[in-house]
């Protein structure tokens, strides 16, 4: 299928709003002589991360613990799991955690390799398409339905969608093991015959080798080594890499989905001309929420993803400093009468998605409407 027209942005109230936050922003920067990419502290943040993903698979091969143990284990890995590709990751292959870019590149894969993906097709599927047409049906592949969810108030819902609040949370614990096994091959196809992917078919042919063989290498370390080399019982070592992925796939999808998939986000549509009636940046503004930003845990651990507000509107900015910057963008926006959408605790957020699951799953089709 082919993706469709370029939706384009247009600015019909000539808003001087991104223009000055930008300025108000970079001034932040240059009064307190801080660089936009990673600090102290992101560093020391990137080395307890990996600690509590490396660490317990070490301990697993070493100790050769009761399974009881080695789920624990486990269980501990998918905690850095999910931290290690909200903190560490994503601003790396945003080119936000390095000001050197070839570093991002080449930091950003082998962080992405560690958790079984591939960073070729995430930058398609979130810089390219997420950022840019956040919301946005049928350009946002976030939002696309899968699996009995419908995520957006437009389009098709089934009988089974009704209830789509209540198992939509087992669902995001089997995100990541699809994304390890077949998401990056089936995306990659997809990539190619939709026209996002425009690059030739030999260099499509190297890349797909690369991901083929990291795929290969990724199971041989977390799956065959420890039975092969460390005699660890095979359905042991398949049970805890399991239990790994649905922890870290639940904590990962949820923490993502609390950002756009919550009853204050608009899913605003293109005009018959193909065109969204706002700019870019208040189109991130109506489409982003924010939570929990005031919680200093939550913040640490999920990589800044509770202020997807700042994230969207300067992706190239390490996360960071988003709660720094975060008061000037909130102040910039009450300025211009934008709105700046959050919710304050974790627990009103996940009531919003909850909300928000009834409401698209509830809705009546349009064709249907229409008739």
């Amino acid at each position: 299928m082919k993706l469709k027209g370029h939706v384009k942005f247009v600015d019909v109230d000539k808003s001087q709003f991104f223009a000055t936050l930008q300025k108000r922003v970079s001034n932040y920067f240059k009064e307190n002589g801080l660089p936009k990419h990673a600090n102290l502290a992101m560093g020391i943040k990137t080395i307890a991360l990996l600690i509590i993903y490396i660490t317990p698979f070490v301990l697993l091969l070493v100790l050769n613990p009761p399974l009881w143990i080695s789920l624990i284990l486990w269980s501990i890995m998918a905690i850095g799991l999910a931290g290690t590709g909200m903190s560490i990751m994503h601003d790396m292959n945003h080119g936000a955690y390095f000001s050197s870019k070839r570093l991002n590149d080449a930091f950003g894969h082998l962080a992405i390799n560690l958790l079984g993906a591939s960073a070729f097709n995430w930058k398609f599927q979130h810089n390219v398409l997420h950022h840019t047409y956040t919301n946005i049906d049928e350009m946002d592949d976030d939002i696309k339905d899968v699996a009995m969810l419908h995520f957006t108030p437009h389009g098709e819902t089934k009988p089974i969608n009704r209830f789509q609040h209540i198992y939509a949370f087992f669902i995001y614990g089997l995100t990541n093991l699809y994304w390890v096994t077949v998401k990056d091959f089936l995306q990659f196809a997809k990539y190619i015959m939709n026209g996002v992917n425009k690059r030739t078919r030999l260099q499509n042919t190297i890349t797909f080798s690369k991901i083929t063989l990291l795929k290969i290498f990724y199971f041989f370390i977390v799956l065959v080594m420890p039975t092969m080399v460390f005699g660890i019982p095979f359905w042991e070592v398949l049970l805890g890499f399991v239990l790994m992925q649905v922890i870290g796939g639940f904590i990962l999808t949820v923490v993502f989905q609390l950002a756009h998939q919550v009853d204050e986000a608009d899913f605003p549509l293109p005009n018959e001309k193909g065109a969204i009636e706002n700019s870019w940046a208040i189109h991130q503004m109506n489409t982003t929420v924010n939570f929990a930003r005031k919680n200093k845990l939550i913040s640490w651990y999920v990589g800044g993803l509770n202020f997807q507000v700042e994230h969207h509107l300067f992706p190239a900015i390490s996360h960071i400093h988003y709660p720094k910057i975060a008061p000037i963008v909130k102040r910039t926006a009450e300025e211009f009468g934008v709105p700046y959408l959050e919710n304050e605790t974790l627990r009103q957020a996940i009531r919003s998605h909850i909300a928000a699951l009834k409401k698209h799953g509830r809705l009546p089709n349009l064709n249907e409407a229409m008739g």
